[in-house]
């Protein structure tokens, strides 16, 4: 008789709880729960960061989960954005806007052909270098909703229709091989909006319209279409994913009479099975298909309603938890515009704006779920800026315009007798108690600067300025020589910043730019040493208070997850996997704390049973 030894090479080990470093397959009994434990692993569809615009029937291309293109849509869109990951980025706009092409590439080597132009459909081909669009080949014909797959050198596009609905669909079939298109086979079944994936010689289509809708599945050998096993749900306009015609996926899309599903199902090149994991927003007219692996890939925008959000679709022995901000305790004492340091479970919040007639010398501690009242600032202020631990707080400037500087120890405020050398408000400060930088500001209320100071601990010393002078700005670093200044806005508030400038202790220099363009964000750092992962968010952008959150990766901005609230004039403090977002204005002045928690993993644990 087999036993597990004969068949694993091992026996089944013993832990007190469970066992460490577990892999995938990997069995233990758990002593303390007296259970048999296994790691399996399985498919989970999670939330990911919002696309920058809802968009619905755009063209998706990329070959991994973690470098996608999301190109056009309709109607008439002509704006590409790039996800690295953790968030969305605005790359090159296409010449000719349109919707629901056939798609072929990689984010740094990406095409789109065909597709639903303003009026009817087009012929025209574009490739994408991962910076700009420049034409390429046209397809033999006009055509619209046709779909496709492979590599910039070597696409395939099925499909589609060319008069407007309803009209007949198309089974023609045509490649790319870098520069012009020639007819292929035809498809066996003409359809329109097919989810698509897979390779030249390997490519797979998956349903679409017919009408009304088809569960057909045909692979492609590079020359001739086969009809493979049917989907179980009958879809069209759903999205797709293969990197081969023998592991491939579809997911979401309409179905008859008249709905959208949240279904998934996965192929294994004979037939297609029905996976437990399921979309979170149930749409259609997303991007139809790209070329990562149906274990690791992606869902994003659509409608009903036409949306941004953003899925990500794992086959893992991980469970995947989206990054996410989410209600924390409120302050006592509702304000914007004071100074925050610390952690999210020990952060200090001194000063602020608490409305007519003005500033407060309030002071309140968080411990991660609650504020308590602490000893209050020697000088009651707004729009003051903190940096530093809740042990070792630092809180300078100030509204009117001051250079007075306090630190904390944990208890109470001292005052310094070393104020800085400008007296302002509305700049921005980060770094420690005693390795701090202040930038930009009011000085007076009339002016804006691009003064830059450093404090030692002990006193305040001028340093080389901005090259933007700004207010309303946010800054973020763990010390002088590591810090990042983004955002904020000129003297009469008319124009709301996008640039990054990265100070290294010495010199400053140009980053990214923000997607969003404001001022009154918080801001917080990566982490020690480092300026990729700070974040901003909140602000106002000229029109209102936004919940848009950007990450920095040290080159460029892209989305991550929103407030649940917009506001301006929030502070916050932490880290880009532990932050606070801390008051703020917007409908009123806020005493409420969002917290915000980056994305983790954890090894999917079970308990093995005979049944």
């Amino acid at each position: 008789m087999s036993t597990f030894k004969n068949i694993q090479g091992k026996n089944i080990r013993s832990y007190a709880n469970n066992a460490p470093n577990a892999t995938a397959g990997e069995m233990w009994y758990n002593r303390s729960e007296a259970k048999l434990k296994g790691v399996v692993a399985s498919g989970a569809w999670s939330s990911a960061s919002l696309l920058n615009a809802a968009v619905r029937e755009q063209i998706g291309f990329g070959s991994t989960q973690n470098a996608q293109a999301s190109a056009g849509g309709y109607p008439n869109v002509t704006q590409t954005e790039e996800y690295n990951g953790s968030g969305w980025s605005i790359g090159g706009s296409m010449s000719s806007g349109r919707g629901v092409g056939a798609p072929a590439g990689t984010q740094t080597s990406g095409l789109v052909a065909g597709g639903e132009g303003p009026s009817s459909g087009v012929n025209t081909t574009e490739e994408y270098n991962g910076t700009s669009w420049t034409s390429g080949g046209n397809l033999p014909a006009t055509v619209r909703f046709n779909t496709g797959f492979g590599t910039q050198t070597a696409a395939v596009s099925l499909g589609g229709m060319q008069g407007p609905s309803p009209g007949a669909r198309l089974a023609t079939a045509n490649k790319y091989d870098g520069s012009s298109w020639t007819a292929t086979g035809s498809l066996n079944t003409a359809r329109r909006a097919a989810a698509t994936g897979g390779s030249q010689t390997s490519g797979i289509a998956m349903g679409g319209d017919t009408p009304p809708y088809s569960n057909v599945t045909e692979e492609f050998d590079g020359s001739t279409f086969s009809n493979g096993g049917n989907l179980n749900t009958t879809r069209g306009f759903a999205g797709g994913s293969a990197a081969t015609q023998n592991a491939a996926i579809t997911f979401g899309g309409s179905i008859p009479p008249g709905g959208t599903t949240t279904a998934t199902e996965n192929y294994d090149g004979s037939s297609w099975t029905t996976s437990p994991a399921t979309l979170s927003v149930s749409r259609y007219g997303g991007h139809m298909g790209v070329t990562a692996p149906n274990t690791s890939t992606i869902y994003y925008g659509g409608q009903p309603p036409v949306t941004a959000s953003t899925e990500e679709y794992n086959f893992t022995a991980n469970t995947v938890t989206a990054a996410t901000w989410a209600s924390g305790g409120a302050m006592n004492t509702a304000r914007l515009a004071g100074a925050a340091g610390g952690t999210q479970t020990a952060a200090f919040y001194a000063g602020g704006r608490v409305g007519p007639p003005g500033g407060t010398a309030d002071s309140e501690e968080y411990n991660g779920s609650s504020w308590t009242e602490g000893n209050n600032l020697n000088t009651s202020r707004q729009y003051v800026a903190g940096a530093g631990t809740q042990t070792a707080g630092l809180a300078a400037g100030g509204y009117p315009a001051t250079g007075a500087t306090e630190e904390y120890n944990g208890t109470s405020w001292a005052s310094q007798p070393n104020s800085m050398g400008t007296g302002r408000a509305f700049g921005g400060m980060a770094g420690a108690q005693t390795s701090a930088v202040y930038a930009g500001g009011n000085n007076p209320s009339t002016a804006v600067t691009n003064i830059v100071e450093e404090y030692n601990g002990t006193s305040w010393s001028e340093q080389n300025d901005l090259s933007q002078s700004r207010k309303y700005l946010a800054a973020a670093g763990t010390a002088d020589t590591n810090v990042v200044v983004y955002g904020g806005s000129d003297q009469p508030g008319s124009t709301k910043y996008t640039n990054t400038e990265e100070y290294d202790g010495t010199n400053w220099t140009n980053g990214g730019a923000l997607i969003t363009g404001r001022q009154g964000l918080g801001g917080l750092s990566g982490g020690p040493g480092t300026k990729a992962g700070t974040l901003a968010f909140g602000g106002y952008d000229g029109t209102a208070a936004v919940a848009s959150t950007e990450g920095y990766d040290g080159t460029s901005w892209s989305t991550r997850p929103s407030l649940a609230t917009a506001r301006y004039d929030v502070r916050g403090t932490g880290s880009n996997t532990a932050a606070l977002a801390i008051g703020g204005d917007g409908a009123s002045i806020f005493a409420n704390t969002e917290e915000f928690t980056g994305e983790t993993t954890a090894v999917n644990i079970v308990d093995i049973t005979t049944s």
